[in-house]
């Protein structure tokens, strides 16, 4: 998607097509999709503002070349605990992590989370 695509979906207010992420099966299921198209996780906690501002610079876009998953850090901790081992990635929230042919091939924390960058990396 361009930058002239993404620019008129925000303005034709399009939201970002979060998938739930609250079992170790969906976790499974994901890493499998890897392998055929990139897998990104957004890992939010309800009770902090800044994943609020990081979730909502990523809301407004759609996008085609990944599936995005939404994970409330604060119900489902054993999710979030699950991905920071099987991953070996030390938790964070707000964090997103990029998941290609079962590996995370780059993961991002706090204020650094920008949807370009995520796209970037998928490329």
């Amino acid at each position: 998607m361009d930058v002239l695509q993404q620019i008129q979906d925000i303005l034709e207010d399009k939201n970002m097509n979060w998938k739930n992420l609250t079992a170790s099966a969906e976790l499974e299921n994901l890493v499998t999709l890897s392998y055929k198209q990139p897998q990104i996780i957004f890992k939010h906690s309800t009770r902090c503002s800044i994943s609020s501002v990081a979730k909502n610079r990523i809301d407004k876009f759609d996008n085609d070349e990944c599936d995005f998953y939404y994970l409330d850090v604060i119900s489902n901790r054993d999710i979030s605990n699950l991905i920071a081992e099987k991953f070996n990635v030390h938790h964070e929230s707000p964090q997103v992590l990029l998941i290609k042919n079962g590996e995370c091939i780059y993961d991002e924390s706090h204020s650094s989370i920008y949807f370009e960058d995520i796209i970037d990396n998928i490329k």
